[in-house]
């Protein structure tokens, strides 16, 4: 078991470049990502080669560490193809490879010996003596199965010869470790070679053989019930004691999600890290994180089975999102004075909204938006997506570049009648 004084590393998703260059600005300590094959993720962009090879060498002159997932159930004719991708990365040295099947890793324990091994959430390992078994099999790292307890982790960790990393924050499959069929079924997509349709968070009703059309839901609900959809993890509440199960690295799921969910996930857990270990007697969670994570794409939370059997508190019959939940804006290209900002505009933003920028480092600056210039210099009264425009905000600003821009709900009356 690591010490609880040694710093638990924070891991982030980065499905492709600009994820990767996000989760770095907020604060990660290490980013996985993966080749556009072979991964648990086939739809997230995710990286050819050669681009592989500058984000890795982006990563590591930020001192930021880089895992490749290449985590699917192959079939025997993807043999000589799979060679070929571990050889790839042997070249470009990642910090590790996440496999999650045996002929993989036995694979790329002789093709690149040089590169640690790191088994995925797949592998569902779930005892002590798995995990014994794996460090027996050259494996340096382990992500435990989804079904196990804050308890149970805290038992394999102690004295364990190889490091434990754990899911912090984000979707849950509802198979178990993630490893279903209904995809393959329902929609010809196998979910164990990257390409799943997540048919678990699609609507379901029940129909009578005798009263066909007649869609009856299974919740008090109209618009149909979600029988198979888990709410999302969240366990900001909880830092303290997975560090102190002696967990070595913390991972926010989300290749396929937004820069807006990456950028407040890894932001918030990284200010949460930082506390606790600057006073670990007095960690508290302040409203700012909580309503931080409410905002951002999530389906509910709950802490997943870490306390043990969650129950049905941890489906998510509503899909409601908060009332209050903040538009992202865009984000800052460069700062062209203490109040002037180019910003990539991601959602439509007017002259008036009320504004928070998510600083790299430092709190949440809240600023208005005074006057939107366009690349002509001419004044708009708004601008729409994928616009480059100038923001002049009210109050001079700390923020840098990669800094993220959101609304917080609080426009002008003249403005909200515009719309």
């Amino acid at each position: 078991m690591i010490s609880p004084l040694k710093k638990i590393e924070l891991l982030a998703p980065a499905g492709n470049f600009e994820k990767l260059k996000t989760a770095i600005h907020y604060g990660a300590d290490a980013v996985y990502l993966a080749g556009r094959n072979f991964s648990l993720r086939n739809f997230s962009g995710n990286f050819a080669t050669d681009e592989m090879a500058d984000a890795i060498a982006f990563a590591h002159n930020n001192h930021v560490k880089v895992y490749v997932a290449c985590n699917i159930y192959p079939r025997t004719r993807e043999a000589t193809a799979i060679a070929d991708f571990l050889a790839a990365i042997g070249n470009i040295g990642p910090d590790a490879v996440i496999i999650a099947d045996p002929g993989v890793l036995m694979m790329a324990r002789k093709s690149i010996p040089h590169i640690p091994i790191h088994l995925s959430t797949q592998a569902n390992t779930t005892s002590r003596e798995t995990l014994l078994f794996w460090a027996s099999q050259g494996v340096s790292r382990i992500n435990t199965a989804r079904e196990l307890s804050i308890a149970e982790i805290k038992e394999m960790a102690e004295d364990a010869p190889l490091e434990i990393e754990t899911f912090v924050h984000g979707a849950m499959c509802i198979s178990y470790s993630g490893r279903c069929l209904l995809s393959s079924f329902m929609a010809h997509r196998d979910a164990n070679r990257g390409m799943c349709a997540h048919p678990c968070r699609w609507r379901y009703a029940v129909v009578e053989e005798l009263r066909p059309g007649i869609y009856m839901p299974l919740a008090e609900d109209d618009r149909g019930s979600y029988i198979f959809n888990s709410r999302d993890l969240c366990m900001i509440d909880h830092i303290p004691e997975m560090i102190g199960a002696g967990i070595h690295s913390l991972k926010i799921e989300g290749r396929m999600k937004g820069l807006h969910y990456l950028a407040v996930a890894v932001r918030t857990y990284r200010q949460a890290i930082d506390c606790y270990y600057a006073a670990p007697d007095a960690y508290i969670v302040p409203d700012e994180w909580r309503k931080a994570l409410s905002g951002i794409t999530q389906r509910g939370y709950c802490t997943g089975f870490y306390f043990n059997n969650p129950g049905h508190q941890s489906l998510d019959y509503t899909q409601q999102p908060p009332d209050d939940t903040p538009k992202f804006v865009g984000k800052i290209i460069k700062k062209t004075g203490p109040n002037h900002l180019t910003v990539g505009v991601r959602n439509k933003i007017y002259a008036g909204d009320a504004i928070d920028i998510l600083t790299g480092a430092g709190p949440t600056e809240s600023n208005r938006i005074v006057k939107i210039l366009a690349n002509t210099g001419g004044e708009t009264p708004v601008a729409q997506p994928n616009d480059t425009v100038t923001l002049e905000i009210e109050w001079p600003s700390a923020c840098t570049s990669n800094d993220m821009i959101q609304q917080n709900g609080k426009q002008t009356d003249n403005n909200i009648s515009n719309r």
